[in-house]
């Protein structure tokens, strides 16, 4: 039979509070508040018969999103996805950074809200989520450039901001990777194995997410910060790109695509340098489907370092990049400043893998 206390509460379907917890147990709304938040000195009998009053009257804790208040935090971390969700999922690369983020956000008692981009170039720019969530601080990946509406929005509410390979940008703290050195790198790799026709394929320039061939007076316009650096690679290592592929995401089928465009012409490249392993990946597709070598024929190279099991016995050359450990780093970012840090910006390292893909270029 149950103690008397708890009969009002029998034919009753209100919550439970604090108080009536505190009242059940004989001590105070403090003592009680003591007893579940391990903050303060109380005796081990009185948070025992705290916690059995709590039992009793089916009362599961202290409300979160009070508590949160109080200390004037949602308690959120909003995390602004570079394209639409049925795409980023697709993607190892955005995988693997999140769960990075999300295994260093959880020890510190902080959530995640997904927000999506919105991918069509006529939508109004950002998700009214950004416009009215609450967060404590918003992550946004691969972060475009100072007029990005999304930045727009988020300087206007004041909420502190981390880029992901982003433009670096006063007030904002950024994590990135030393992507540009290793796009130089792996297309000096080509060079030096002979190659002298190297094309292109690109991620996204822009919000348009156009695809197909580009010249100079796209490459001359406004280019996502990511895109142009490792654009920049190449031309740090001496290299015009006899032609350029531009992707909307980077997704297989899309360097498939770029792939039959840049190899079925009868003067085609010897190498094709890849912004993305997925666009590679494609591309290496591509090759086979057109009956060409790889790399005997064409040589392929990509850039990320993920798991690319349906190449079979391939592997291709990349430059790798630390994809868990970037989002470890965007979430300590994260820690320092809701510590009340000044925004700053931490890169990461690459390395360049050489792989079964890339071979002296064909005579």
């Amino acid at each position: 039979m149950l103690p008397p206390w708890t009969r009002r509460y029998e034919l009753s379907t209100q919550r439970p509070t604090l108080a009536d917890v505190a009242a059940a147990a004989g001590v105070s709304v403090s003592t009680a508040s003591l007893a579940f938040s391990g903050a303060g000195p109380i005796a081990a009998a009185t948070r025992e018969r705290v916690h059995e009053a709590a039992a009793q009257l089916g009362y599961a804790g202290p409300n979160p999103l009070g508590r949160q208040l109080r200390r004037g935090r949602s308690g959120i971390v909003g995390v602004v996805i570079g394209d639409a969700l049925r795409r980023a999922f697709r993607d190892p690369v955005s995988t693997q950074v999140l769960d990075g983020l999300v295994g260093t956000l959880g020890p510190l008692d902080l959530g995640v809200l997904l927000i999506p981009s919105l991918s069509d170039p006529d939508s109004p720019g950002v998700d009214p989520l950004l416009e009215s969530a609450a967060m404590d601080v918003a992550v946004v990946m691969w972060g475009g450039g100072d007029d990005d509406p999304l930045l727009e929005t988020l300087r206007r509410r004041g909420i502190p901001t981390v880029l992901v390979e982003g433009q670096l940008l006063p007030g904002i703290g950024a994590v990135g990777i030393d992507d540009r050195s290793g796009i130089e790198q792996v297309t000096r790799h080509l060079v030096e194995l002979g190659h002298t026709r190297i094309a292109c394929v690109t991620l996204p320039l822009n919000r348009d997410r156009g695809e197909g061939f580009i010249g100079e007076p796209e490459l001359a316009g406004r280019v996502w910060a990511i895109t142009r650096r490792r654009l920049d690679g190449m031309a740090d290592a001496g290299v015009t790109p006899v032609a350029v592929w531009q992707t909307p995401a980077s997704l297989v089928e899309h360097g498939a695509t770029a792939g039959r465009a840049l190899l079925s012409g009868p003067d085609r490249p010897t190498a094709v340098v890849c912004q993305s392993d997925l666009l590679a990946s494609g591309v290496v597709l591509a090759a086979r489907e057109l009956g060409l070598r790889v790399p005997q024929d064409v040589s392929v190279a990509g850039f990320d370092g993920i798991e690319l099991p349906w190449l079979g016995t391939d592997v291709l050359t990349t430059v790798v990049q630390p994809l868990t450990e970037k989002g470890a780093a965007v979430g300590h970012l994260v820690r320092d400043l809701l510590a009340g840090a000044e925004p700053d910006h931490r890169e990461l390292p690459v390395t360049l893998r050489v792989g079964t893909t890339t071979g002296p270029a064909p005579s």
